[in-house]
Parts: C-alpha cells; structure tokens; sequence
C-alpha cells in the first residue's frame, strides 16, 4: 500500500515536470517569434531591408551590412524599442566607405589701385611666400590682403603651371581679376585703350603655357572721336566704308545695315566712340547713305555735324536736286548739309597735282607742283621730320595757278600717309586721294578724322587703305612656335659654324647670325635654349665644354646685334645627342651644329645628359683634357 501511494505522488510529479517542461518551451518559441518579428518589421518600416534578425531565447542578434556607422546605430536603436535594448546583439558591419575627396583647389585674385586681395584654398606644396612676396612686389603702397588658406592633399595636375602664370599676368594688370583653377585660368581686367587691349589680349595668349585652358575678357573704355567722323562712298568696285562712328552698339547695327542695303559687302569696321555731336547720329548717317544709294555713284562725309555729300560725275541735275531737297528737308536739326555735283572733267586739261609715295622700305618721293620755292622747302622739311631726313627724295616743280590752300593739303596729306605702312597720296585741286597698305585695324578711321578735321566743311577725299594682319605690331608678331620653325629654317640653309677647334663664330656664317637675330627681334621675349653639339671625335669632357664655349659665343653674338636676351640660356650637350652617325665624315659634319630650342614646362629631359659634373665623376681630370687638345672635335 505506501509503495503505490509513493509511486503515485512520483508520477504525479513527473507528470508535471513534463507539462511545465512542454509550457516553458512554447513559451520560449513564442517570445523569440514575437520578438524576430517584431525587430524585423520595425526595421523594415526603417528602410532598413539590409539587416538580418534572428532570435535565439531572449537574445536577438541583428547582421548584415549598414551602409553608414550612423544607419548601424540607427539599427540598433529601432530594436531596442521594439525589445529590451540588453537582449540585442550586434553583428552588423559597416559598407567600407571611399577615401575622402580632396577639396576643389583655386584661387581668385584682385587688383586695382586700392591693392591686391587674394583669397582661395591652395595645395600646402604651393610656395605660399614666393605668392605673397610677388604680390608685395607689385602693390607697391597698396594694401595686400591675403585671405588664401592651404590644405595637406596632392596638388592636381597643372595647378602649378596655372599659378604661375596668373601671378605673371597680374604683373602686367593693373586693374583685373584672375581666378585660378588647376589647369585654367580666367582673367577679366580694364584696360586704357583698344590698342592696349589688342597688346594685353596678344601677350598673354603667347606667354600662356600650352595646357592652360585660358579665358580673356578684356575690355577697354570707348575712344573720344574728334570730329565724330563717317565716310561712305560708292563706285564701280562696290560700296564701303572709308571711315565709320557710332555712338552705341544699337546705332552701329543701323548703320551697317543701312551700308549692306547700299551694296556695302563684307564685314564693315564701325568703331563706338564718344563724342557724337547729336543723339540722332545715326538717323543722320542712315539718312545719307540712303540718298547716297540713288545715286550711281559718290560719297558721303560726316565732321561731326557738317555732312558733305558728292554725287558721281555726269549724275542728272533734277535727280541731283531733287535727292539733295529731300534729304535737307529729313536730316535732323543740327546737322548741315553741303551737296555737290561736280562738272564733268575736260580729258584734255591735265589738272594740278602732287604725289607723294612711300615704299615698304620706308622711301619717300614727292613729286608735283608748288606754288613756290618756300612752300617746296616747307613740304620736304615737314616730309623729313616725319620719315626720316635720309628717306625722303624731292622732285617738286613751282608752277603759277594753285589754289591758296594747296600747301595746307599737301602737309595734311603728308600726315596721313605717315600713317601707313606703304602707300601713295595724290592731292589734286578738288581732291585728296590716299591708297596704301596698314598694319593699324583702325587707321582708314583715324585718317579720315584727320582729314576732316584739317580740311574742313566741304572737303573730298578718298581713302583706299587695306589692313594687313602681318603688318600689325601686336598680330603681327610671331608665335614662339613659329620663330623656332624660322630659325630652324634659317640654319637649314646656312647652320653656324666655327672656327676648328674653336668657339669664335666662322666669319662665313655672320650672315646666318644677322638672319637670326631679324626674327628674335620680331619674337620679342622667348623662353628659348641655345644649343651646342659636337661629334664624338676626343674627350667627352673636352667636348662638352667646347660645346658650351660655342653656345655661349653665340648669345653673345645675339647681344651684339641688340637683341634681348633676357629669357635666353646657353647649353652645351657635347657629344650626348648626336642626330646622324659619328662613323662617318658627313654624319660628324652634321653632329656639329647650333640649335635653338623653346624652353617649354613639359619638356622632356635630353637621354643621358651629360654634365660637366658627370665627366668628373668618370676620373677625367683637367690635365687629361689638356693633353688630347689633338683630338679635340672640329
């Protein structure tokens, strides 16, 4: 009896052992259920699909790869609202993140008569005190303000080359603004006068490194025209302008195309300029050339508000009058208008007439009447002062008959052929005619001013001049790549050659020096390496320096001739860069030679160059240079 009664209470207890066991379990996989479902769709609601729940008991363990350090936390905070944050386990990792960027680098850079402001972020490899000391150098008493700030990452390519070359350019800038990026730079300044504008626009573009990116936006304040001068004329050969005002870019448009209605073909210079004697300029000019272009032929020509309109000869009286009333009675108040139909010229009379013709060389000639002796002797005097007293040839005649204000023309002319390159004035009773070639985009402009001007109302001229680019002073110039082609084809003809054993300059060859220093004259300031080469025939060390020797005499034959040299450097390379082979006589002929080379920020350096510091090395001494004097390269 108490053995059943023990095992019953056994069983009983076992019993409930086993359901407890069976409760606690389902009560386990339900929280870890509740608690994995939960997280992840808290998670999800998040934006955070990325992350991987897994409950395990009362532990919930999130993995997976958070794309921030900031999201990984974020993780860890949503499932900590959603379950006690001590149950959650962290197994996540965090997206390896790229290296920071470098920062943009530039720079901008102020310059006015206040001083210099410079400000920006710079590379820390950047000479910061070379920058702040050019800049000190060129403020004079001016305040310089330096606002750049460096920091520690790599320099980007050609930002050093950019920099340089903006510090260069503010130099010659009074009144700009550059800003620099690596490999760009941006300049906008002011400058005095359109020609100045043209010499800063032409110097900068030539000095700028190949692989800088350069953008220019000079501009230069209108000139002051005095008279306010326009001259329109039409002939056989079309119509043009001889010179052209306006006092706006609005009245310019209307001018030209008032020209391209008259026949005018071509791109027409019209030069904005202060001074215009009324608002109403261009209702005038367009005015004009419209009554202009009913004729078969003529001019018209305006001196502020004097306009002297000349028909072609043989146009009919009543088309000549009736064009001329309608045209007084349309001009706006101010402007006078002087109207003229010459008669037709008798073919047998030969009117008056001086010449006076300028070559390209410079020479002058006057020929023609003078009313006298005293009036001959002005027109050669005044003709000497202008182009040179051993330039000028006088073969004038006095005659009786001239008109009283024939000299006063004469010299007037005289002036506006000084004006040009090469050209020819022909002053003639009723006219004065000048033709002739200028390297000056605005000299038929400033001549037909002068002549306005000078002459007065009522007078006729004619001006043919045609403006040539390789005439022009500042376009004119070469670009340094186009003198290194010159010189190489100067010494293609006729190289520099020496004396044997020598560095003084064959007398031959002075004449190749002369053409040389022509075109480095015309180049103006070049980065440019004199070169010597020789053969390989005796001592490196011997060669080397007699290639340097040779170089050196040369630059100083350039300084004999005036030229500048400032941005000049002699080189000798021995025998290091032969271009032909030193086993024969003609390729040693040839080894031997003088090069002129643009010294340029990319260029690469000579293969094996050889030094003076080189041939030490090697165990040549002086005295074993000394006694090969036998072998030295010739």
């Amino acid at each position: 009896m108490r053995l059943s009664a023990l095992l019953t209470v056994t069983l009983t207890f076992a019993a409930a052992a086993v359901v407890s066991l069976v409760a606690a379990n389902f009560s386990v996989k339900l929280i870890e259920e509740t608690s994995e479902i939960g997280v992840r769709d808290a998670l999800d609601d998040q934006g955070m699909t990325w992350a991987e729940v897994q409950a395990d008991g009362l532990q919930v363990t999130l993995a997976g790869i958070a794309p921030t350090e900031a999201v990984r936390f974020h993780a860890i905070t949503t499932a900590g609202s959603v379950v006690d944050a001590a149950r959650v386990i962290d197994e996540m990792e965090v997206e390896a993140q790229a290296a920071v960027a470098p920062p943009r680098f530039s720079a901008e850079m102020l310059r006015n008569e206040s001083g210099i402001s410079v400000s920006g972020l710079i590379p820390a490899s950047t000479d910061r005190e070379a920058i702040i000391a050019s800049f000190n150098a060129m403020s004079d008493q001016g305040e310089l303000s330096d606002l750049l700030q460096t920091a520690d990452y790599p320099t980007p390519d050609n930002w050093q080359v950019a920099m340089d070359f903006a510090v260069d350019a503010m130099a010659m800038l009074p009144r700009s603004k550059i800003s620099v990026a690596a490999g760009e730079v941006a300049i906008t300044a002011i400058a005095d006068s359109a020609n100045a504008k043209q010499k800063m626009e032409a110097t900068l573009r030539r000095d700028a490194p190949r692989d800088l990116r350069l953008s220019l936006d000079i501009s230069a304040p209108r000139p002051v025209i005095t008279p306010f001068t326009l001259r329109f004329e039409k002939d056989a050969e079309g119509a043009r302008f001889d010179a052209c005002s306006a006092d706006s870019l609005r009245a310019r448009a209307e001018i030209l195309t008032a020209a391209a209605n008259a026949g005018s073909t071509g791109t027409a210079r019209c030069t904005v300029g202060m001074g215009v004697p009324s608002p109403n300029w261009s209702t005038a000019v367009v005015q004009a050339i419209t009554a202009l272009d009913r004729f078969e032929g003529g001019s018209v020509s305006f001196a502020d508000a004097d306009i002297t309109l000349v028909a072609a000869e043989g146009t009919d009286q009543a088309l000549f009058d009736r064009v001329v009333g309608e045209l007084e009675s349309a001009l706006p108040e101010v402007f006078a208008l002087n109207a003229q139909l010459p008669k037709v010229a008798d073919p047998s009379a030969g009117p008056p007439e001086f010449t006076a013709t300028l070559s390209p060389e410079g020479q002058v000639q006057l020929r023609g009447r003078m009313e006298s002796a005293g009036a001959r002797e002005l027109a050669d005097s005044y003709a000497k002062a202008r182009f040179g007293s051993a330039k000028v040839y006088t073969a004038t005649r006095v005659a009786e008959g001239l008109p009283a204000d024939w000299s006063p023309r004469i010299l007037t002319g005289l002036e506006a052929l000084s004006a040009l390159s090469n050209g020819a004035l022909t002053v003639t009773p009723d006219t004065i005619s000048l033709t002739g070639n200028t390297g000056n985009a605005d000299a038929s402009t400033e001549i037909a001013t002068l002549l306005a001007g000078k002459l007065g109302e009522g007078s006729v001229y004619d001006i043919d001049v045609t403006y040539q680019k390789k005439l022009d002073p500042v376009l004119g110039i070469p670009t340094p790549d186009e003198c290194e082609v010159e010189i190489r084809d100067v010494l293609k003809v006729s190289k520099i050659t020496f004396e044997p054993s020598s560095a003084t300059i064959d007398a031959a060859t002075l004449g190749t020096m002369d053409d040389i220093a022509a075109i480095l004259k015309r180049c103006g300031a070049l980065p440019l390496e004199i070169q010597g080469h020789t053969d390989s025939q005796g001592r490196e060390s011997m060669n080397l320096e007699l290639s340097q020797s040779r170089a050196e005499s040369v630059l100083n034959e350039l300084r004999a001739r005036r030229v500048l040299t400032g941005s000049f450097a002699a080189r000798g390379y021995g025998e290091s860069s032969p271009i032909a082979d030193n086993q024969t006589e003609a390729g040693r002929e040839a080894n031997r030679r003088i090069e002129f080379r643009l010294i340029r920020p990319d260029t690469v350096a000579q293969p094996e160059e050889t030094t003076l510091e080189s041939v030490a090395q090697t165990g040549d001494t002086q005295d074993d240079i000394d006694a090969n004097t036998g072998t030295t390269d010739e």
